[in-house]
C-alpha cells in the first residue's frame, strides 16, 4: 500500500461544479482535511451560484468560480489553473474538461473515481467505489476520495452531521416585512426538476392548515418557479410570497430564522438541515433518489416517504407515490 499523501502545507482543489445540495454534501470532506492537516489550504471549485454556500463554510479557504475559467481562451485557461499552484485536485463531481485541465496544468496529485474512462489518463489516483447501488449516504461516499490521504474507514453519518457546525449565517438584510419570523414555516414547492416533487395542491392545503394554526407561511423559489404557482396562492396576510425576490444569501438568512422548512430533495432543504431548522424532506424511496442517499444533513431533519416498500419504486420504475404523502403527516412534523 502506498504511503498516504501528507496535505500539510499543500494547496488542494475540491472540484464540485454542480448544484447547491451536492455541494453541501461535499463540504464535510473539507472539515476532515482541515482537522487532519491543519496547514492545508483548501480551494473549492464550483459554479458561481454556489459561491455564497461555500464561502459560508468556515473550513474552506477560497472559492473558485468555474465560469471564470470558461470565459478565457484554452491556452490562458491552463496558465490560470497553473497560477493556483495546486498540489492536489479531488474530482468529487467528475468533469472531463476539468480532469484534462488539471493534468495539463501539471497538478501532481489528481484523485477521481475509477468509474470514468477518462480518469485512466487524467488521474494519478483512481478510487474504486460505486455510488448508484450503494446503501451509503452521498456525504459518506464523497469521503471515499480521501483514501489517498490516510482515511481508513468512512465516518458514520452522525460524525458527518457534526461538521455542519462550521456553516455560518450570511450578514445580509432581509426584505421589509420578513424581520419577525417567529412561528414561521417556509414552503419550497419546486426543485428546478432535480427531484420528485410533492403536488402543488398539497402545499396549498398545507399553507391553509398552517395559517389556521397561527403560523406565518413563506413561499420561496426562483422567479421562474414563482410564475408556476404565484397566482394560485391564497390571499392571506399570513402567507408571504418571496419567489424571485431573494438573493441566495437572503434565502440562507431567511431559512436560518424560520422554525420549519418543507421541501423535496433540493438545496433549501439542505440549507435548513445545516442550520438546525426543523427540515421536513419529502422523498420517493426509489433508488438512486431515495433519502438514504440524499437526506439533508442536520440534527433536526425529518424524512417522509409514502411507503418505504413501494413495489414500483423497488423495481426502479417511475412512480408518483410521493404525491400520496398526506398533509396530516407533514403537519405532525411541524413544531
Amino acid at each position: 500500500m502506498a504511503e498516504p499523501v501528507d496535505l500539510n502545507g499543500k494547496t488542494v482543489i475540491v472540484s464540485r461544479t454542480d448544484s447547491i445540495g451536492d455541494v453541501m454534501l461535499t463540504l464535510p470532506i473539507c472539515a476532515w482535511m482541515k482537522k487532519k492537516f491543519p496547514s492545508v489550504k483548501l480551494l473549492f471549485l464550483g459554479k458561481g451560484y454556489t459561491k455564497a454556500i461555500v464561502e459560508s463554510y468556515a473550513m474552506v479557504d477560497q472559492f473558485l468560480d468555474w465560469n471564470d475559467f470558461l470565459s478565457v481562451p484554452k491556452t490562458e485557461k491552463i496558465q490560470l489553473f497553473r497560477s493556483l499552484e495546486a498540489d492536489v485536485i479531488i474530482h468529487v463531481f467528475p468533469d472531463k474538461e476539468i480532469a484534462a485541465l488539471a493534468k495539463k496544468a501539471r497538478v501532481p496529485v489528481r484523485v477521481g473515481t475509477s468509474h470514468r474512462a477518462y480518469h485512466l489518463v487524467t488521474c494519478s489516483h483512481r478510487i474504486n467505489f460505486t455510488r448508484k447501488k450503494s446503501d451509503l449516504h452521498e456525504a459518506q461516499l464523497n469521503h471515499e476520495l480521501l483514501r489517498p490521504f490516510g482515511l481508513s474507514s468512512l465516518p458514520d453519518l452522525e460524525t458527518i452531521i457534526g461538521e455542519t457546525i462550521h456553516f455560518k449565517v450570511p450578514d445580509v438584510n432581509l426584505l421589509q416585512g420578513l424581520n419577525d419570523l417567529e412561528n414561521s414555516v417556509i414552503l419550497h414547492p419546486k426543485s428546478q426538476g432535480s427531484a420528485k416533487e410533492w403536488p402543488m395542491e398539497n402545499y396549498l392545503e398545507l399553507a391553509k392548515r398552517l395559517v389556521e394554526k397561527g403560523k406565518t407561511v413563506i413561499f420561496t423559489g426562483t422567479e421562474k418557479e414563482g410564475e408556476q404557482f404565484r397566482d394560485i396562492l391564497p390571499s392571506d396576510h399570513s402567507i408571504i410570497d418571496t419567489t424571485g425576490k431573494l438573493s441566495l444569501e437572503q434565502l440562507m438568512m431567511l431559512i436560518s430564522k424560520a422554525e420549519n422548512l418543507v421541501a423535496c430533495s433540493t438545496g433549501p432543504l439542505h440549507i435548513a438541515g445545516y442550520y438546525g431548522v426543523g427540515a421536513i424532506g419529502l422523498f420517493s424511496p426509489r433508488r438512486p433518489i431515495h433519502p438514504g442517499r440524499w437526506r439533508a444533513l442536520g440534527a433536526n431533519v425529518s424524512i417522509l416517504v409514502f411507503d418505504e416498500n413501494c413495489q414500483s419504486c423497488n423495481q426502479i420504475k417511475d412512480c408518483d407515490c410521493i404525491s400520496k404523502i398526506s398533509v396530516e403527516r407533514v403537519l405532525e412534523k411541524i413544531a
